[in-house]
């Protein structure tokens, strides 16, 4: 009962909060579906904390995608070895999660700080932020440090295909009953992640903002300086 519960029951419970907190908030609340910018309070934190974290949760998710919803077959189907898979998903998923860690660390060092950003920040902002960082946090020492010195942890003929069944309306959860604690940890607080995102900024990545790492800073110009003009 137990493994019905965690591992078919409450992902379900997650993945319908997102999609009904979503379809509620863009209907009647979509004036705060957007990530309101604080550049103007502080930007050298941000500029360097935003930008490592968005980049590397692009990477990140690129890396779940191939492990996690890309089934083994195929890479042995293209001629992909498990050892050059497991060695490029450490090397590239590592440097992603610390990419990911080192964003959150800096972005809540500024919220906790920076007086003027910290006025401004909310229950549900250091939430996802250090939800976020214990997903993270997580991963990347499953990544660099469990996979290196314990085992190679071959999650893609155990979390994939169970995942993969949750999707097809047919879970597996037997499936996990195996996968080594810290692994579930990770997909249980990953779920609990998804199911606050309605709720929080996070919001603002179905928007997808593709240009974001790419764009211009905010310019600001002071009253001051526009008085003298």
């Amino acid at each position: 009962m137990t493994g019905l519960f965690w591992w078919v029951v409450y992902p379900y419970i997650a993945l319908t909060v997102l999609i009904l907190g979503l379809l509620y908030r863009f209907a009647f609340r979509q004036a705060s579906w957007a990530a309101p910018s604080t550049e103007i309070f502080e930007k050298k934190w941000l500029r360097v904390g935003s930008t490592a974290f968005h980049y590397g949760i692009v990477f990140a998710f690129v890396g779940h995608v191939m492990g996690v919803l890309i089934p083994r077959s195929v890479y042995h189907a293209l001629g992909v070895h498990d050892e050059t898979y497991h060695f490029f998903a450490i090397v590239g998923g590592g440097l992603a999660g610390l990419m990911v860690v080192l964003g959150l660390v800096l972005l809540l060092i500024r919220k906790i700080l920076n007086r003027r950003v910290r006025a401004h920040a909310g229950f549900a902002d250091y939430f996802a932020v250090v939800l976020l960082l214990i997903v993270a946090a997580n991963g990347t020492y499953m990544t660099i440090v469990y996979n290196t010195t314990v085992v190679a942890y071959e999650y893609r003929t155990t979390i994939g295909p169970w995942f993969r069944s949750l999707l097809a309306f047919h879970p597996d959860y037997h499936l996990m009953d195996t996968v080594p604690l810290l692994f579930q940890l990770h997909v249980l607080t990953a779920f609990l992640l998804f199911a606050s995102i309605p709720f929080t900024k996070l919001v603002h990545m179905f928007s997808l903002p593709v240009r974001y790492p790419a764009r211009a800073p905010q310019q600001y110009r002071s009253r001051v300086s526009y008085k003298r003009r």
